[in-house]
């Protein structure tokens, strides 16, 4: 494999917008993914990128937190890697690369959702050993 992975600077984060966009199938707007990242900057938000010979083709926000239950952690958001760079082994390189990360940042505990219909993901998390705690509610205000 000749993937690099690394931080990408909260400066940089315009740069993970067509990922995103493609992930969300285009249901939400690249202005509206533009002024999102631009407040989510500002918070205890980084982003990791997948590279491959300077492409971006694969990544992950990284939400730290202090959770009453699990102490510091790490939430998962908008795990993407593209359609044809998959089945490769790179989820779980990518996977262990931020495993280690986080720990050197002192998180005891990682968490994420996915989406309900998204099968796929739901078998690859539970082989990296991620067991199912609860539901995920939502309700647009």
């Amino acid at each position: 494999m000749n993937y690099q992975f690394q931080i990408l600077s909260n400066n940089q984060l315009d740069l993970i917008l067509p990922l995103v966009y493609e992930l969300n199938e285009g249901n939400i707007s690249k202005p509206v993914l533009r002024s999102r990242f631009a407040e989510m900057k500002n918070q205890n938000y980084e982003c990791v990128v997948i590279k491959k010979d300077e492409t971006l083709v694969g990544v992950s926000g990284l939400w730290f937190c202090t959770r009453h239950y699990s102490g510091k952690s790490v939430e998962l958001d908008h795990v993407f890697i593209k359609p044809e760079h998959r089945g490769q082994g790179l989820g779980k390189a990518f996977m262990e690369w931020i495993y280690n990360y986080c720990k050197s940042k002192g998180c005891q505990s990682i968490e994420l959702n996915t989406y309900v219909q998204n099968y796929p993901s739901h078998k690859f998390y539970y082989n990296e050993g991620f067991i199912l705690k609860g539901y995920h509610f939502f309700k647009t205000l």
